[in-house]
């Protein structure tokens, strides 16, 4: 039997928890190579089936146990453009890990930790794009995970890329929505700056939708366009007292501290309430990243109020284990029924009802059942509602003849195309859900884009 799997050293929980450091330190080379040696270089790789962009992981992996990461991540960025950002969020043990063979009988390789590894200690050879070139132009809207690789690739087919994004700086949720501790914009920056070097252009300041139309972009000479503008429109609960002052969306409470760095007030100057008595409503990953951000701002007590019990959590097991080190106080089949403000519209208590499960709902998961007069109320200051995201409306609102169902997303068929010829769609607007299942749909929406333009020209 292979010996255990290793696991990489992190921060005392008392220490990370005052700070916006990473929290674990990545495996040092003698760690990397002696985990890559416990994988079995099966002939038929469950584990690559797993991967939403279709990474060769037993290649990758077994150049690591030759103790050559560069062979490694040249491996890896045939099919991951962002290798070092996934080897951080990626939800690895509900894909790629969850199939490996040694799970089975003992753990998982840590695929995501010898990601990580490659990407961050490979001395990159010079980033060229072998390909003859198709002098044509293709429009990307959104410079997030689905963007920046439907871009990535169609550089890699020959196509002049350019990436249209509405903010100051480019990453998209991967800057906005993922706290500093988990993923160092230093390490974010490095990788688009490595895919500037292939030629991607980046266009920032720029709305798609008002700045410019789509049909600008056609005007301008765009062959196709590719919209990946995310998800950006907060889901409220509707309840009473859901608008008093310092209740904040995750959505505009992480974006104030990881993109703004409200965090570094006064040095940059957009400011934030510091909470001292916090909760956070939710239970997924985002609940997870505003409940640990409040604590690193200060926060003397940060509840997180879930409806169901914590095995029902979207969360990652690993956020979950970290939330609760660092002192984040679970209160499951707890839901939030009113917030109640100060004689100046302060929220000062949250008014909640504890819940029990019922029968499954559409999702699979148990339907959460009030308990009547369960009734309490939870002392607060600052309130957080992680409770989802529904796409950016701007750009389908104002682009004629674009379809959206119901709920905002984009309509697109198998190839990623939506209701008008030549533009496609892909991640959170079409209703995507992690970091890598974005980029997956970026790369299948490449494919498509370069079907299209070909049979076009044919």
């Amino acid at each position: 039997m292979p010996k255990q799997r290793i696991k990489p050293s992190q921060r005392e929980a008392s220490i990370r928890k005052t700070d916006f450091k990473q929290v674990g330190f990545g495996f040092t080379k003698e760690e990397a190579i002696e985990e890559a040696k416990r994988c079995l270089q099966c002939l038929k790789p469950l584990c690559s089936t797993g991967c939403p962009v279709g990474i060769n992981i037993p290649a990758f992996i077994k150049q690591i146990a030759l103790n050559n990461t560069s062979k490694a991540l040249t491996i890896l960025k045939e099919k991951n453009n962002l290798p070092a950002v996934c080897g951080r969020v990626c939800p690895q043990e509900n894909q790629c890990e969850k199939f490996c063979i040694l799970g089975k009988k003992s753990e998982s390789v840590s695929i995501g930790n010898l990601e990580r590894f490659a990407a961050d200690n490979a001395v990159e050879e010079s980033a060229t794009v072998n390909c003859v070139s198709k002098n044509m132009k293709i429009a990307i809207v959104g410079s997030g995970p689905a963007g920046i690789s439907c871009g990535a690739d169609l550089l890699k087919f020959g196509y002049d890329v350019t990436v249209f994004e509405t903010l100051h700086l480019a990453g998209g949720v991967l800057r906005y929505g993922i706290p500093e501790f988990r993923l160092p914009k230093e390490i974010l920056d490095k990788e688009i700056e490595s895919l500037k070097k292939l030629k991607l252009k980046i266009v920032l300041n720029t709305l798609i939708g008002r700045t410019k139309t789509v049909q600008n972009l056609f005007d301008e000479g765009y062959k196709a366009i590719f919209i990946a503008a995310g998800a950006g429109l907060p889901v409220f609960p509707k309840i009473e007292g859901e608008n008093l002052n310092h209740i904040y969306s995750s959505n505009e409470f992480l974006s104030r501290v990881n993109l703004m760095r409200a965090f570094d007030f006064p040095n940059y100057d957009t400011p934030i309430y510091r909470g001292k008595n916090v909760v956070v409503v939710g239970g997924g990953n985002t609940a997870m990243d505003s409940a640990r951000t409040a604590l690193r701002l200060g926060a003397r007590s940060v509840k997180l109020v879930y409806r169901r019990t914590e095995k029902e959590m979207p969360a990652r097991s690993e956020e979950r284990i970290h939330a609760k080190e660092e002192g984040i106080e679970f209160l499951t089949l707890t839901n939030p029924v009113k917030f109640i403000g100060d004689e100046k519209r302060f929220v000062k208590a949250a008014e909640c009802i504890k819940m029990e499960l019922g029968e499954p709902d559409a999702s699979g998961r148990r339907l959460p059942v009030e308990i009547k007069g369960s009734n309490f109320t939870i002392e607060t200051d600052t309130v957080i509602l992680a409770l989802g995201l529904h796409p950016n409306p701007i750009l389908p609102s104002l682009t004629e003849n674009l379809q959206v169902d119901k709920h905002g997303y984009v309509v697109i068929d198998e190839n990623l195309m939506t209701s008008i010829s030549g533009i496609f769609a892909g991640g959170d607007i079409v209703g995507g859900s992690t970091v890598i299942s974005a980029m997956g749909m970026g790369k299948k929406a490449a494919i498509a884009i370069n079907d299209f333009l070909t049979k076009v020209q044919d």
